[in-house]
């Protein structure tokens, strides 16, 4: 009741946003993910393909169940056979019925037939594998729609991980801005006491400038991880800026990842089915070749008038049926079958390989993260010291503007290289659990 509560206060927050600009609204990772489930629209499109797959498996209860059809048909004749044969069902036929005369020029006839019809299939052997296939069929469309939901809930966290490293890279540049513009009111006040030379104030208002720019691209990737986030939670993110609510730190844990590609993974379980489903379908085709037996009845209510039920009889059979040659037909439904069904099993080992290759290649990009962000906090911890006795010595005269300006770049970027090298690490982790989940 707390996600669902948590949903809909966002919502109704959210619903009051049109008549304000530019609002910021702090929201969780937990809350998105709540959105995320309910609103997503590629994972409806994925849950519509499943339910699709779903009715076309109960389309193959026809297999065990009858087909019963109603139907009334009236007829008015004067041709011999159809109006001796009307009188016939309807119970009405006299002696003087076979006067040749009659026979051969008869009155005109009103019929009017009501018939209840029943088919029954008894053995259909390649029905049996087609309703199989349709089975795996859709149990694959459902494994294809969990896996579609896991894969939404990663590019989730990476948006919002985005979004947290947006926000802290504006911290950073702002906290540079403010830096150097103390840096350029004490350059200012050097060269007003004639102790440096223009050229030092101008080298610093660039640095100014250049620092004001990135800080208005850092606020732009806030917005464009802010609209992508509404667009995966399908919100209206039009005036609206998003503010991550759990703080951007790196979560340093041991993983402990499986060797191989776990085969309960629910996208390579998807292929296994869809690759059965085409095994069936293959085998269906082989078994085409043999009869089906049917039963069939029927009862029929006669009468001259509508509707009537004067009369009435019933005829129950059973039908042994063999398509010995549809015109190579069948044969070529099967040749197609197994070439489906081999390219399928080809897709799946290939699928494997694929799926293998990254699982090894992100375990060793997440040692590679690991010691990426060990060396660039370590990077950072020095910047900061040579920024700070840099600037003691500028003050005290004993360094040059342009040093001065040097360690102050080094250190904004190795705080920006820090905060990129902790979302990379977390998203390696996030990345490598989605693949072994």
């Amino acid at each position: 009741m707390n996600k669902i509560s948590s949903i809909v206060l966002t919502l109704l927050v959210f619903l009051q946003l049109p008549t304000m600009a530019q609002d910021t609204v702090v929201i969780s990772r937990s809350t998105l993910l709540g959105m995320l489930e309910d609103q997503n629209v590629q994972l409806k499109i994925a849950e519509k393909a499943y339910e699709s797959a779903r009715a076309d498996y109960r389309q193959s209860n026809a297999l065990f169940l009858p087909n019963i059809t109603a139907s009334h048909t009236a007829i008015t004749t004067t041709n011999p056979l159809m109006a001796f044969g009307s009188k016939l069902n309807q119970e009405i036929l006299t002696q003087n019925d076979f006067n040749p005369a009659l026979l051969n020029d008869p009155s005109r006839i009103n019929n009017f037939a009501t018939i209840l019809e029943a088919q029954m299939p008894l053995i259909n052997v390649d029905g049996y594998y087609q309703r199989s296939a349709a089975k795996s069929t859709m149990e694959s469309f459902g494994l294809q729609t969990e896996r579609t939901k896991e894969y939404l809930e990663l590019e989730l966290s990476k948006s919002y991980m985005q979004l947290q490293l947006a926000y802290r890279a504006v911290d950073v540049l702002k906290q540079a801005n403010e830096t150097a513009a103390q840096n350029l009111k004490l350059v200012k006040n050097y060269f007003d006491n004639g102790m440096l030379q223009k050229t030092d104030v101008l080298d610093v208002e660039v640095r100014v400038n250049e620092l004001k720019n990135q800080l208005q691209y850092a606020k732009s990737n806030v917005r464009n991880a802010s609209d992508y986030i509404a667009f995966l939670t399908d919100m209206d993110g039009t005036n609206v800026v998003l503010k991550p609510s759990d703080n951007f730190q790196s979560n340093v844990e041991t993983l402990h990842i499986a060797a191989s590609l776990p085969i309960e993974r629910k996208d390579i379980k998807a292929m296994d089915m869809a690759t059965q489903a085409y095994q069936k379908m293959y085998q269906s085709n082989k078994l085409n070749f043999l009869p089906r037996l049917n039963a069939f009845g029927n009862y029929q209510l006669y009468d001259n008038k509508l509707f009537g039920t004067s009369a009435d009889g019933y005829l129950i059979g059973v039908q042994l049926s063999w398509n010995l040659f549809a015109g190579y037909k069948n044969i070529g439904k099967m040749q197609k079958a197994r070439a489906d069904y081999h390219k399928a099993e080809a897709e799946s080992y290939q699928y494997m390989q694929k799926s293998q290759l990254e699982l090894n290649k992100t375990k060793r990009q997440l040692i590679d993260a690991k010691n990426k962000m060990d060396l660039s906090q370590m990077a950072l911890d020095q910047a900061k010291e040579s920024y700070r006795i840099r600037k003691n010595r500028f003050e005290q005269g004993l360094e040059k503007t342009s040093d001065l300006l040097m360690a102050e770049t080094v250190l904004s970027k190795k705080e920006l290289e820090y905060l990129q090298a902790i979302f990379e690490y977390n998203f390696t982790q996030k990345y490598l659990e989605f693949l072994t989940k």
